[in-house]
């Protein structure tokens, strides 16, 4: 499988760190590795909670500034795709947290695929995912 671009989810960095072999041998092949804001403050608020902060930090210091790796912001474009999704998955009466409704409409409006171990996230339409 090709891939040029994927957005990964929180908990690929985390199985990437813990030195998961698919995880990193999938993460060789695309040209741009993005990372979500939410992500991140989902990282810190557990670092904070450790007893490794300052490691943890550089950890993610230097995978963030990588050549490959993109940070995707929430913009006002973003919270289109978040209330679309938000609205069918309420219909459906099939919630995912909402952290991962931010992550999903991020890869919905890049039309980035979404690497995660969440498979909550195949409840959201048109989200192509790349499950571990």
């Amino acid at each position: 499988m090709e891939i040029k671009r994927v957005l990964i989810d929180t908990n690929i960095y985390s199985e990437l760190l813990r030195g998961n072999r698919s995880v990193a041998n999938l993460l060789k092949k695309p040209d741009i590795i993005a990372f979500s804001v939410i992500s991140i403050a989902e990282l810190l608020s557990g670092f904070k909670n450790g007893g490794r902060e300052k490691e943890n930090l550089e950890e993610l210091d230097q995978f963030i500034y990588s050549p490959r790796v993109v940070i995707y912001d929430i913009d006002s474009e973003t919270s289109e795709f978040y209330a679309k999704i938000y609205d069918e998955l309420k219909r459906s009466g099939d919630p995912i947290p909402t952290n991962d409704l931010w992550i999903a409409a991020l890869a919905l409006q890049h039309g980035t695929k979404l690497f995660t171990m969440d498979k909550h996230f195949k409840k959201v339409r048109g989200l192509f995912l790349i499950m571990n």
